[in-house]
């Protein structure tokens, strides 16, 4: 799969950005600085004008992209949604067994991603922000307007899906949805929680603990 990614190209929702980012070498540019820049000084403190200047351009030429740094988040989240989607159809489509196939999507969903395989979006770094800033997004009074014109349907493409898996192995379980997306958000506190707030969780460095805990937890619950 990591052969193919490159060549991969995403079907991002067209009325999040002004302009296709990909579109150019300033477009991918400004996705590729404004990750790196988000994970150095946070989404608060960082501007269009910082990223003009980081870029050698000026403000004006970002927002001939995305209108706000608000759709530039809600774009690297989609991005991010979408990798991750094209991730759990490569690992599970030729997987048999429901179970199996139920922990692979539960690995993608909650490990650490330690490889870079795109050359203007840097995965690693990408995920670091998902699990610190991604709540941002969504957590706002425009989120019913934004919902409507589906900026967060790939997410919930990829909670659907999981969701499947699980009633494949257990047709009778009754909260399928409300399980995988606990895991995925629960996962991504524990990411945080390991790094600043260490007493709140049992993450050991080596062990895999969010992914055998997560495992464990979906298994039992819908046995």
């Amino acid at each position: 799969m990591e052969h193919l990614l490159p060549f991969v190209k995403f079907g991002i929702n067209e009325k999040i950005y002004v302009k296709d980012p990909e579109s150019s070498d300033l477009g991918r540019r400004i996705v590729e600085e404004s990750i790196s820049m988000i994970d150095e000084m946070g989404f608060e403190r960082f501007t269009f004008k910082k990223l003009g200047a980081k870029i050698g351009s000026n403000e004006s030429s970002v927002y001939r992209y995305f209108e706000s740094k608000h759709a530039l988040l809600v774009y690297l989240i989609n991005w991010y949604w979408s990798w991750v989607e094209y991730k759990l159809v490569f690992a599970t489509t030729n997987v048999t067994p429901a179970e199996l196939k139920l922990t692979h999507a539960i690995k993608i969903l909650t490990q650490e991603i330690e490889d870079n395989t795109f050359s203007f979006i840097n995965e690693v770094v990408l995920k670091k922000i998902i699990v610190s800033e991604s709540s941002k997004a969504y957590h706002t009074k425009d989120i019913d307007d934004e919902n409507e014109k589906g900026f967060y349907k790939i997410y919930k493409r990829v909670v659907q899906r999981v969701s499947d898996m699980v009633l494949e192995v257990n047709p009778s379980f009754e909260f399928p949805h409300m399980l995988v997306s606990t895991v995925i958000e629960g996962a991504h506190h524990q990411r945080y929680f390991s790094q600043h707030l260490p007493s709140l969780t049992d993450v050991s460095k080596g062990k895999n603990n969010i992914i055998r805990f997560y495992t464990d937890l979906v298994l039992k619950t819908i046995k």
